[in-house]
């Protein structure tokens, strides 16, 4: 798999660390309940089809990105800065 880092261009899947959903850029409130802290921290979906996931460009610039992506067919379909998907999120 070869994902596109904004800065870098596109690259091998295995210069990224993949870090999860992309649900960690919605963290909860400081004070959020203890509830909805530890679904946040312990409670992960794991679809099949198409996901928003974090990556982390560990071998590259050191860029946090959100790849869209299927997972029943393992194609990229689109990638974006962490902050620019935070912004647009938000």
């Amino acid at each position: 798999m070869r994902l596109t880092c904004p800065h870098c261009g596109e690259r091998d899947r295995r210069e990224f660390y993949y870090m999860g959903d992309a649900k960690a850029l919605k963290r909860p409130d400081p004070e959020a309940s203890d509830v909805v802290w530890d679904d946040y921290l312990h409670n992960r979906d794991n679809p099949a089809g198409v996901t928003r996931d974090l990556w982390y460009h560990e071998g590259g610039c050191g860029a946090w990105i959100v790849v869209t992506r299927n997972t029943l067919t393992h194609e990229v379909l689109a990638t974006e800065l962490a902050s620019d998907a935070k912004e647009a999120s938000a």
